[in-house]
C-alpha cells in the first residue's frame, strides 16, 4: 500500500495559479500510475490527470492546457501545477496511486488514496 498526503491547497482569485503536492511513501515502487482527482460539492468525483511510469500522461478535457501533472520520483512527490483558475475548479482534490495497468481517470482503478487537499476559487 502508498500512503499519500496531499498539500498546497488554499483560496484564490478566479484566473489565479496554485501548485498542489502529493507525497508519497511505503510501497511506492508499486504505484504503476498516480493520479488527480477532484470532488466539488455535490458533485461525482472525477479525474483531471494521470501521470505513469511509463511516461504517459492523460488530461480530462476541462484542463484544456491550464494544468499540468508531474512527478518527482528522486523525492515519491507527485505536483499539479494548475493556472487560470475558474470557480468551477473549486472543490478537494485528492491523489492516488494503482499498482497496476496503464492510465486511468477511472477512480475505480486506483487503490491508495489520499485525504485530499481543499481549493477555493472566488469569482
Amino acid at each position: 500500500q502508498v500512503k499519500l498526503v496531499e498539500t498546497g491547497g488554499g483560496s484564490v482569485q478566479a484566473g489565479g495559479s496554485l501548485r498542489l503536492s502529493c507525497a508519497a511513501s511505503g510501497a511506492t515502487d508499486l504505484a504503476v500510475c498516480m493520479a488527480w482527482f477532484r470532488r466539488a460539492p455535490g458533485k461525482e468525483r472525477e479525474g483531471v490527470a494521470t501521470t505513469c511510469i511509463s511516461g504517459h500522461t492523460t488530461y480530462a478535457h476541462f484542463v484544456r492546457g491550464r494544468f499540468t501533472i508531474s512527478k518527482d520520483n528522486a523525492n515519491d512527490i507527485l505536483y499539479l501545477q494548475m493556472k487560470d483558475l475558474a470557480p468551477e475548479d473549486a472543490g478537494m482534490y485528492s491523489c492516488a496511486a494503482k499498482n497496476a495497468g496503464g492510465p486511468s481517470l477511472t477512480s475505480m482503478h486506483y487503490n491508495s488514496w489520499g485525504q485530499g487537499t481543499q481549493v477555493t476559487v472566488s469569482s
